[in-house]
């Protein structure tokens, strides 16, 4: 659960006053890759190190929440709590989609818990709570990470200083207006706003100079994305222009496949062969109750499309299991249409009633149990359906994104989103490296020869 990374760019300072060095802060964050370009931006304007000090050496310890599920607000809490009674006795502040939602809650945890929903003043808060002075002015870079009033904060712009680190993730928008029976986040994050496409394509051309092999384009329903007209496919060949090597979508939803977004990807090479789109149910009934704005001969339509337009896709996606009123029958529907739509992998979750919406009033709520088998079922579907696509790579060059070495081994994924090792001689983590898939392992893991010198 906790974050432990390098030590921050500025020694440590005391209280009251800071004039030299970095807070000791650390940070918590839970949930979606969004919350983490968020924690980093927070961390730049803090002057920390991207991931903070140890916990145990904090003043402050930031938790950055998530409330997509019941276990979510489980682990929130329990992360609060933690911090709360380390011994050096540090600041909590608290902030995230659960945060915005229960306030109260969260502060009666502890007479040292902060909550501050709005993500934009953490780090004021941090510093008022600690009595540190206010940083200065903010200079050109820095404006990135701040916003207008209604605005969304820009990525952070410390980690065009990291060129070690192999993948950034870009948030170019926040919220969403769906509204899904089952879903808190609109409640929690607003509707959709843009970062502004200047500002993405600023740090889009930063992190390429800094030597940033693959951005993701990340936020909370990125098919959203407008700025003044300027939409997502726009934005994608904008960025393309920075000349960075590899862009992925972290997810993109049904609606949003269409004909101008594959266009777009289909003419930047730049674009990894890879979709996560978020299918929740293979049960049109369910997917019905679900709010969700289509059914499943849209959605395999949507695919086919995009296999067309991109070959070799490799499609993700995230299914709900459990939703009130899913039957047998409803259940099974969702397993053959996986396996027919022939994923890459699943990412499946148990049904979590969130308090105030729609669902978690629904009758028929489906118990525990019945949820836990149908997951399991699932997930080892899910399995099978991941080997196959791995599979389906032997004997092809595939490009290896580095991350990491070891034992003469180096270990990445492609852009088809597949882990895979190759002989490391002659590469470094953040370089990419071609290899002729010679076998698949469990996991799955490719198992390749280096075919580029």
């Amino acid at each position: 659960m906790w974050q432990r990374r390098s030590r921050s760019t500025r020694a440590a300072a005391s209280v009251p006053a800071v004039t030299e060095g970095a807070l000791r802060v650390a940070f918590v964050t839970l949930g979606c890759k969004v919350n983490q370009t968020e924690s980093e931006s927070i961390a730049a304007e803090l002057m920390t190190a991207p991931g903070g000090c140890a916990p145990e050496d904090a003043e402050v310890v930031v938790v950055n929440t998530c409330t997509v599920t019941g276990e979510a607000d489980h682990k929130a809490r329990k992360a609060v709590r933690h911090a709360h009674a380390l011994p050096q006795r540090p600041i909590v502040v608290v902030t995230g989609c659960l945060a915005a939602l229960e306030a109260d809650a969260l502060r009666a945890l502890g007479d040292r818990v902060v909550v501050e929903a709005d993500k934009d003043a953490v780090a004021a808060r941090v510093r008022e709570r600690i009595g540190a002075a206010v940083p200065p002015a903010p200079g050109p870079l820095d404006d990135l990470a701040r916003s207008a009033a209604h605005d969304v904060p820009a990525p952070d712009p410390e980690i065009t200083i990291r060129p070690a680190r192999t993948r950034a993730q870009l948030k170019v928008e926040d919220g969403c207006d769906a509204f899904c029976t089952y879903c808190i986040v609109p409640y929690a994050r607003g509707v959709p706003r843009a970062v502004p496409a200047d500002r993405v394509v600023a740090e889009a051309e930063r992190l390429a100079v800094a030597g940033t092999a693959e951005i993701v384009l990340t936020g909370i329903n990125i098919g959203r994305y407008d700025d003044d007209g300027l939409r997502l496919p726009d934005l994608i060949e904008r960025v393309a222009s920075v000349g960075v090597p590899r862009i992925r979508l972290s997810s993109i939803e049904p609606g949003d496949v269409d004909d101008v977004l594959l266009a777009a990807a289909a003419r930047t090479p730049a674009f990894c062969a890879h979709l996560h789109v978020p299918l929740q149910s293979g049960s049109d009934g369910v997917l019905a109750r679900m709010g969700r704005p289509y059914d499943t001969a849209c959605y395999a339509a949507a695919i086919a499309r995009a296999r067309e337009a991109l070959p070799g896709l490799a499609v993700t996606t995230d299914i709900i299991v459990g939703f009130p009123g899913e039957t047998d029958a409803e259940f099974a529907e969702t397993l053959a249409f996986a396996e027919e739509t022939g994923f890459s992998r699943l990412h499946v979750f148990r049904y979590s009633a969130r308090p105030g919406t729609p669902a978690a009033a629904m009758d028929a709520q489906v118990p525990p149990t019945i949820r836990a088998t149908r997951s399991a079922e699932l997930r080892a579907s899910g399995d099978r359906l991941a080997h196959a696509f791995a599979s389906t790579q032997q004997r092809r060059t595939v490009e290896v994104l580095v991350e990491r070495i070891g034992d003469g081994i180096a270990e990445g994924i492609t852009r088809e989103y597949v882990r895979a090792r190759v002989p490391a001689t002659g590469v470094r983590p953040g370089e990419l490296a071609r290899a002729v898939v010679e076998r698949v392992e469990p996991g799955p893991v490719l198992l390749g020869k280096r075919c580029d010198g």
